[in-house]
């Protein structure tokens, strides 16, 4: 009676499966819970996925060598005990961790902040219970084989439970239980599944019931503490807060507007003015491509790629007669937010799928097409490259005129603006700037004619609304011509997260240069009374 339950393999088959399931859940829960933070770019992706295999690594060569020196199963279902306790923890904490990082290394590092406190981060809440589950394998296969002559047959079967159950740990997690029911759930639900593994071991071996009904406990009070969906937790006021299958998703509003953001700490992604004026942001600027069009008593053609809520389509058809609109939108919860939150028509056509995707799908031509599609903070690279702006252009009628909003204005030489730039000069005849005051946003207009500011001159001069006049006067004065450069983006290198990150990190620096002084004179109180 007393090894009873390890006579049965298939028990020890299925704490292979569960462990690899719940290793992949968490890596994807990993990606989301710092996502909202650092951005969902493939440099975070690439700190979770590093920093796990760094764990599991660490936990197969430890947890063969406990096997060899003590193969003791109640070690092992002990472990998986902890591992669950922990992981159920995370929901409770792992936000606090995020922001003690990311403070302390605000005030310490000059370079590449998001990538040192992602990396950080995710080895103070991660490491511990990945290395812990790390162990199952080679402790499995000390367990389970008999004899060297069944020695392959065994370690295979748990290779192929293994990968079975990581399989389904990572599809889960981000078509089922993330979109339904949050990360924070995500995280618990598989902190549960690890419980009731380690619960059937320790109650068929009538021992060390203690510390199970303590870890049953614990995770029950991290259950009731850490089931929230929030990451803004300091807001109180916010109108919406969710995730979809791409973004974390956060509505405020306010008397005058509202506003969609998808991330904590980055920028508006979308707003709606309540009074229907102007944004004061680059939505503003972009009415100008309109108008740099020829024919403004024809109907117009506007595609937007990266729909967001609906900003811009609202703005031409508030300021333009005679337009008609629709936008390619990736996210199809942002869509159902536009309709709930920010009075999108439902006239106006959005179409759920991949702003290139959808052009190698269509034959339509437009007089305009405005590129604003990010993943988070950070342009997808599908979308930056010479080939995509290509298609653009031959999506484009013979006037038309494309305008890309570039968030990240910076004047280092380098910078990925100036990649975008030179890129997309090397496919269009035409190409204008224009930066976007008070704002770290530049809009770039490009169109095969030649004409496009000299249009643009000519019909700023038949606007009746004075605001509207007003802004298309100061975006026709300041529009700076470009000229192909030498930095130029294709489908085979586009590293728009390398240089967007460089650019974050010198807004960051610019940003808390006058708290980092306060701190190195005053110190931590000096700080607390500055803010």
């Amino acid at each position: 009676m007393e090894n009873s339950i390890l006579k049965n393999k298939f028990y020890l088959y299925l704490t292979e499966f569960f462990a690899g399931m719940s290793v992949m859940a968490v890596e994807m829960g990993a990606s989301r819970l710092l996502a909202p933070y650092f951005s969902s770019s493939q440099i975070v992706y690439t700190i979770v996925i590093g920093t796990i295999m760094i764990a599991m690594a660490l936990g197969n060569v430890w947890g063969g060598r406990s096997a060899d020196k003590d193969p003791n199963p109640d070690r092992l279902y002990g472990r998986i005990l902890i591992a669950a306790v922990w992981i159920a923890a995370i929901p409770v904490v792992g936000k606090y961790v995020i922001l003690g990082v990311s403070g302390l290394l605000i005030l310490t590092v000059s370079n590449n902040f998001l990538v040192l406190a992602a990396f950080i981060a995710c080895m103070v809440i991660f490491v511990f219970p990945l290395f812990l589950l790390g162990t199952v394998t080679p402790s499995l296969a000390k367990y389970t084989v008999g004899s060297l002559d069944e020695s392959g047959k065994i370690v295979g079967t748990l290779g192929a439970f293994n990968t079975i159950g990581s399989i389904l740990g990572t599809f889960l997690p981000t078509f089922v239980t993330i979109p339904q029911v949050g990360t924070s759930v995500t995280f618990l639900i598989f902190s549960a599944v690890l419980l009731a593994l380690a619960l059937v071991y320790f109650v068929n071996r009538r021992k060390n019931r203690a510390k199970a009904a303590a870890a049953v406990v614990m995770s029950v009070l991290c259950s009731l503490f850490g089931h929230s969906d929030s990451f803004a937790f300091w807001e109180k006021d916010l109108a919406y807060e969710g995730e979809s299958i791409y973004n974390y998703l956060q509505v405020k509003e306010n008397d005058n507007s509202v506003i969609l953001s998808t991330n904590v700490l980055f920028g508006v992604q979308s707003i709606l003015k309540k009074d229907d004026s102007l944004t004061g942001m680059y939505y503003d600027y972009a009415l100008a491509a309109p108008l740099m069009t020829q024919g403004q008593e024809r109907e117009k053609e506007v595609l937007i790629l990266g729909m967001g809520t609906g900003t811009y389509a609202r703005q031409c058809r508030n300021y333009f007669d005679g337009i008609s609109v629709e936008g390619v939108e990736i996210d199809a919860k942002i869509t159902d937010l536009a309709h709930r939150y920010f009075e999108l028509p439902q006239e106006v056509k959005v179409t759920t799928y991949d702003g290139r995707a959808f052009l190698q799908a269509v034959d339509q031509k437009y007089d305009v097409i405005m590129v604003d599609a990010y993943q988070d903070i950070t342009i997808p690279f599908q979308m930056s490259s010479t080939e995509f702006f290509s298609m653009v252009r031959e999506h484009l009628k013979q006037d038309g005129v494309m305008v890309v909003n570039m968030n990240m204005q910076s004047g280092e030489e380098g910078s990925i603006n100036q990649y975008l730039t030179d890129t997309i000069a090397s496919v269009f005849d035409t190409v204008f700037t224009v930066d976007v005051a008070g704002s770290t946003n530049r809009e770039l207009f490009a169109s095969q004619s030649s004409r496009i500011e000299e249009i643009l001159a000519e019909n700023t001069k038949e606007i009746a609304d004075p605001q509207l006049k007003a802004m298309m006067e100061r975006v026709g004065q300041n529009l700076e011509s470009c000229e192909k450069g030498d930095h130029i983006l294709t489908d085979d290198k586009a590293p728009v997260e390398l240089l967007g990150m460089r650019v974050i990190d010198g807004i960051i620096r610019d940003e808390i240069g006058y708290y980092k002084e306060i701190f190195k004179e005053q110190g931590l109180s000096g700080l607390l009374e500055s803010m």
